[in-house]
């Protein structure tokens, strides 16, 4: 079967989280988030390739998390850079070719369901994201004015974010721009359509104590 690697973002300091330490690093249910995260993919496909990006300055504190923890998940570790799109980079110099998953560190609740669907969904597109509906009437601000939008033209985009390593590859040999929001805009900036699959509902970015709070309760019902 074809190579499969799977990149976990955590380059990120957190800088909406009132915590000294980056919300990656957090315990949630006794266990780092990173940690159930990594979890996740391993029990998932326990052949994949699993390629953690870090900020340089905590790498030290992860290998003491490892230790403390007993955690014995293989992974490879890779600086993260000034933006997302520098630590993508820098993990994709040591990706297998083949398939490749990229998923934030914080969104330790994506389901398998949610994973096989990508897989499935990139054998016959280059590029697939996982997607959710929007719940929430929305608005759109432009030069200090809002008005409201059909929520139905919006959705909300989730990880990971899936694509074949050729395509993936190719879209970030371009130079940074600031429109490189996630990896589906940088590839969408190569040329390349992407393809949206269903996500699903607890798959929620830990980035605020709130979050963090929601995210221990699904724990402890999908166990």
């Amino acid at each position: 079967s074809m190579k499969l690697s799977v990149i976990i973002t955590a380059g990120g300091l957190g800088k909406r989280f009132s915590s000294k330490v980056p919300k990656q690093f957090l315990n949630l249910d006794e266990l780092p988030i990173l940690m159930h995260t990594i979890k996740r993919f391993s029990s998932w496909n326990p052949e994949a390739e699993i390629i953690l990006t870090l900020p340089k300055e905590w790498r030290e504190y992860w290998s003491d998390l490892i230790q403390k923890h007993e955690f014995t998940i293989l992974h490879h570790v890779v600086d993260g850079g000034k933006e997302r799109y520098h630590s993508i980079k820098n993990a994709l110099a040591i990706c297998s070719e083949g398939q490749v998953m990229i998923h934030d560190g914080v969104r330790p609740l994506v389901s398998q369901d949610t994973l096989s669907r990508s897989i499935e969904a990139l054998k016959t597109h280059d590029a697939v994201i996982p997607y959710l509906r929007i719940k929430d009437s929305i608005r759109v601000i432009s030069n200090g004015k809002s008005e409201a939008v059909d929520r139905k033209s919006y959705i909300a985009v989730q990880t990971p974010q899936c694509f074949t390593f050729e395509v993936i590859q190719n879209a970030y040999l371009k130079d940074y721009q600031a429109v490189f929001t996630d990896d589906a805009s940088v590839v969408e900036n190569s040329g390349v359509e992407i393809h949206l699959i269903d996500g699903n509902e607890e798959n929620i970015k830990i980035t605020t104590q709130n979050d963090l709070l929601i995210a221990g309760t699904i724990l402890k019902n999908i166990k």
